[in-house]
């Protein structure tokens, strides 16, 4: 049985030997010439397609960056609306205060501390509803810079999906 396991043993290293002259493995002095190396590399890169390669390339970094580009100006436009309304909020409230200031008698206190009170509810709620306001300007905001960038990927997906499917 032990000389079995021997003969096949040596079958195996023959055929295996057998095919490694196959394929012709490059020797060690192949592989420390660089010009042979080089060559080998440019005949593969000669037989690439890349027909039009080049500038698909730069045509996909040129969209890529427009798409960056108009992300940003609808985030810098949702910023400045954000802004906006936000300065709109602060005029209100300022005049609203000043005109209760200058209506409250200045004789009844316990008016005027009556009138303050409610005036600071209302000044409240409002707060609370502008900062929702204010919160949703600004996902607004995002979500349309967002979707810029999502459909430039969705388009560079789309791209190499059909690059895959041609080969």
């Amino acid at each position: 049985m032990a000389t079995a396991k021997k003969a096949a043993a040596k079958k195996t290293t023959a055929s295996s030997s057998s095919s490694s002259a196959k394929t012709a493995a490059p020797s060690a002095a192949d592989m420390l010439n660089p010009l042979k190396n080089l060559k080998g590399m440019t005949d593969r890169l000669q037989e690439l397609n890349l027909t039009g390669g080049a500038g698909k390339l730069l045509e996909s970094g040129r969209k890529d960056l427009q798409a960056l580009m108009q992300a940003n100006e609808k985030s810098y436009q949702g910023l400045q609306t954000v802004v906006q309304r936000q300065t709109e909020m602060i005029k209100s409230a300022i005049t609203e205060w000043q005109t209760a200031a200058k209506e409250m008698p200045a004789k009844d206190a316990k008016a005027n501390l009556a009138k303050l009170d409610e005036l600071g509810r209302q000044s409240f709620q409002r707060a609370i509803d502008d900062i929702k306001e204010l919160a949703n300007l600004a996902a607004k905001s995002q979500a349309d810079a967002f979707d810029v960038v999502r459909q430039r990927i969705q388009s560079n997906v789309d791209e190499v999906t059909k690059l895959l499917q041609r080969k």
